[in-house]
């Protein structure tokens, strides 16, 4: 193109692709990014190319069965295969909430899955572990993948981990078929995890993660039926800094948990054990003991523990900043002194007033400890302890 004067002029049209792939980039106002490709066929294969994340709008995370009634969406394979032929280069997909969606609408993920990373399908209850088959040939870049409520079996899970050897989290929550065998399939193939999410698995005891890798640093086994031989395999890597069993109840003995502190836990931070009713001193002081770095614990409706756990934290737990002893039916007035005592990191006390937990009490905690907020929890009503969940 010349001008009046005969001289070349150039347009932004004469930009090759990777250069206006930068521009597009590197636009930061959301309207001029989603009206990009209204310029022209160029410019919005530009945009279509750049798309590295699709999300629809229905999609969640860990939404509950009672709820997909309103926000259910009906994607069909076809949907699916002129999206992901449309957006080819994405990073992260998810299909959350996609309840109706066939095993055979991820077949397109066959030409265009190779560079996704992450991977949402929360709830979509028609994918099974050919599914799995299908993501585990076609999706090895994958390092995250999210199968909340879905029907997937220890195959499945096979299929994955043989195939996604570099998977890093991994949430199988709710996943009712998943067993021991599927865990120790992926702590043993897939040596860079990081992160798992195993709640309400109850065919799961823990012993699955035996031999796990040390960079498995994170584990949710909130309301699982874990055995002490499962905790021991849980903790078995020494990576681990994050660890929650919420909601579990040893039928006989409180000193289950002590495997938590027999020495391979002692980078551990965070420890909510809300709710595990029949915890005892024994486990108490071996993870005090054993787990130096802790800094929140969370022992909130812990019944069993009694001076002698409570002393051990004081004099034990010396980075700890948060504490969780809300309803804890045998905190007294020398067992709030031993955390006031001891603790010299603590921040934060969640507490509430109990029968055997004095005013007085409480008063020369904020008297001796003003730097520690108390959080004291006012218990207006009594009922099902689920209801304060």
């Amino acid at each position: 193109m010349e001008d009046s004067y005969g001289n070349e002029q150039t347009s932004i049209m004469h930009l090759p692709d990777d250069c206006l792939c930068f521009i597009f980039r590197h636009l930061d106002c959301i309207s001029d990014r989603e009206s990009f490709g209204l310029t022209c066929h160029r410019w919005l294969n530009i945009q279509n190319l750049c798309r590295r994340s699709l999300q629809f709008q229905c999609s969640f995370t860990q939404l509950s069965r009672s709820s997909l009634s309103q926000t259910n969406l009906d994607i069909r394979s076809f949907h699916l295969s002129r999206l992901l032929t449309r957006f080819q280069h994405l990073y992260c997909l998810s299909l959350s909430g996609c309840t109706e969606l066939p095993d055979s609408g991820l077949n397109q993920l066959r030409n265009y899955g190779s560079k996704l990373h992450t991977l949402y399908l929360d709830c979509c209850f028609q994918i099974t572990d050919n599914g799995l088959s299908v993501i585990g040939t076609s999706c090895s870049s994958l390092t995250s993948i999210s199968l909340y409520r879905c029907n997937v079996t220890d195959a499945g899970i096979e299929a994955l981990a043989n195939s996604c050897t570099t998977l890093m989290h991994v949430n199988l929550s709710y996943c009712l078929h998943i067993s021991d065998c599927g865990l120790k399939f992926l702590s043993q193939r897939c040596s860079q995890l990081q992160a798992v999410k195993i709640s309400s698995c109850r065919g799961v005891t823990g012993i699955g993660f035996k031999g796990c890798s040390p960079t498995l640093a994170y584990i949710d086994a909130e309301s699982c039926q874990l055995q002490p031989e499962g905790i021991m395999g849980i903790v078995s890597g020494g990576g681990l800094e994050f660890l929650h069993l919420s909601g579990m109840n040893w039928p006989l003995s409180g000193g289950g948990l002590a495997a938590i502190g027999a020495g391979f836990a002692t980078g551990l931070k965070i420890l909510n054990l809300r709710m595990c009713r029949t915890i005892g001193d024994e486990s108490i002081v071996a993870i005090a003991k054993g787990c130096p770095l802790l800094q929140e614990w969370n022992l909130a409706l812990c019944h069993e523990v009694r001076f002698p756990g409570w002393k051990s934290i004081g004099l034990n737990c010396n980075n700890l900043e948060k504490l969780h002893v809300n309803r804890c039916r045998n905190l007294c007035d020398l067992g709030l002194q031993a955390l006031r005592d001891g603790c010299k990191q603590l921040s934060v006390l969640y507490v509430n007033k109990n029968s055997r937990v004095s005013s007085t009490a409480l008063d020369l905690f904020k008297l001796y400890r003003g730097n520690v907020e108390i959080k004291v929890e006012e218990i207006m009503f009594t009922g099902p302890d689920w209801i304060t969940r």
